[in-house]
């Protein structure tokens, strides 16, 4: 497989060489942090305008499926506020992601100057993030974090449960992801 592609790429090397990485999201201020970065890269390389109209990603899916009153059932669910018998899936609205998103991307545009919108601030306030670091991490997620990422507790967690000795991007985490 990966000579055909070479050859269609015109390349050498591995297929997933250097283009492709894994890393473990340990928390939900991780999880959405990451998500956001991702839905959010056609809008810092200007393929799009805003994230309804990025193609190819899951944020342009949760909105049209939103708009129809529903959720992709391909990707994980938002499912709204902590409480008992929880489903599976993410705590916050989908309606609450898709207004930070759309906030975050105003304030990256270099055309259209933005802010945190007061329910967007209750989400950051929630994940414990400020503001500041809100964009950083959303315009910086793969240079700031090489390994696992998440708070201090959950990063030594799993750390200690892959048997590693050194925390990497620890300080980053620590900086970034708390106030």
């Amino acid at each position: 497989m990966s000579v055909v592609a070479n050859k269609e790429d015109n390349c050498t090397g591995r297929f997933w060489e250097g283009r492709f990485k894994s890393q473990a999201l340990l928390d939900e201020a991780a999880v959405l942090a990451c998500m956001a970065y991702v839905d959010l890269n056609p809008v810092r390389a200007k393929m799009a305008a805003t994230p309804e109209t990025s193609d190819y990603t899951s944020i342009q899916r949760r909105i049209n499926s939103a708009i129809n009153g529903g959720q992709p059932k391909e990707l994980l669910p938002f499912v709204g506020n902590e409480r008992l018998d929880m489903p599976n899936g993410l705590m916050f609205s989908v309606k609450d992601y898709i207004v930070l998103v759309e906030d975050t991307g105003r304030i990256i545009r270099d055309d259209k100057r933005g802010a945190i919108s007061g329910s967007s601030q209750d989400i950051l306030n929630r994940l414990n993030i400020p503001a500041e670091n809100w964009l950083k991490i959303t315009t910086e997620f793969g240079a700031l974090f090489k390994g696992a990422v998440g708070s201090l507790p959950a990063l030594t967690k799993y750390c200690e449960h892959v048997d590693r000795k050194r925390r990497q991007s620890a300080s980053n985490c620590q900086r970034w992801l708390t106030a």
